[in-house]
């Protein structure tokens, strides 16, 4: 009988004291210094591996970090990254939505849609970019992503007007043309001509913004535009007053 109460007694201390008891002392260890450490180590690890293009080192680097913290959402991105570049889109993918699952991070998003994009999953690079600008907005970089998913889809109006999102951020001459050349593709005479004068406006107001630039460097450099110096006034020197005549030691 005792016995029996011993092993209940046993059995309920597992189940109900020993696993916070457990959790407590794993996070009291992810706290300390020497844990702190050893993740900046492989951090480092991780980041040189990658510069070194040593895929595998990084690679075994960044599990090693998910093994003691499995909700570390930047090295879920970083993994993912790592992944892309490698070409394992299934992987890079699944790591990008466990990091924006952790952490709702924009930059996970974004990198999940150019992964959908390289794919062919247009409706969901489509969705993912537009999250992702939901997050954070002020990138052009989101808004190409994004028209070239709707251009994938046959959406020009909607990737046209990405575009104008993009153009109003960087007003590049580049965006403009990715805007003419939809144009173009769909036939829109109306829009071909009003972009072509943009770009054409665009083009010319460089010009003479470089001209200008040119000319005023050249007036910069001529001698005749050095700047004036006022000559140096002599000092007058003090009158020298004559030395009064040597006296003669009188002779004995």
């Amino acid at each position: 009988m005792l016995g029996a109460l011993l092993i209940l007694l046993f059995l309920v201390f597992l189940i109900f004291v020993y696993p916070p008891l457990l959790a407590k002392k794993k996070v009291e260890t992810s706290k300390s210094p020497r844990f702190d450490a050893q993740m900046k180590k492989l951090w480092s690890i991780a980041q040189e591996s990658i510069k070194d293009r040593k895929p595998l080192r990084a690679e075994k680097a960044l599990l090693t970090i998910l093994k003691f913290d499995e909700k570390n959402a930047a090295a879920y991105n970083r993994l993912g990254i790592l992944y892309a570049k490698e070409q394992k889109f299934k992987e890079a993918i699944e790591c990008f939505e466990i990091a924006q699952s952790l952490d709702n991070n924009p930059s996970s998003l974004h990198n999940a849609g150019l992964i959908y994009l390289e794919t062919g999953a247009y409706e969901k690079a489509a969705m993912a970019f537009s999250q992702a600008l939901e997050l954070e907005g002020g990138i052009p970089a989101r808004f190409l992503a994004l028209a070239k998913a709707y251009e994938k889809l046959g959406r020009t109006s909607e990737a046209i007007e990405a575009l104008e999102s993009a153009y109003e951020l960087d007003a590049s001459t580049t965006t403009l043309r990715q805007i003419l050349a939809l144009y173009e593709a769909s036939g829109d005479k109306e829009g071909i001509e009003t972009t072509t004068l943009r770009i054409n406006n665009q083009l010319a107001a460089l010009e003479k913004k470089k001209r200008l630039a040119a000319s005023k460097h050249r007036l910069i450099r001529r001698p005749g535009y050095a700047r004036a110096t006022k000559p140096a006034v002599k000092s007058a020197k003090p009158a020298v007053r004559p030395l009064p005549p040597r006296l003669s030691r009188p002779k004995k």
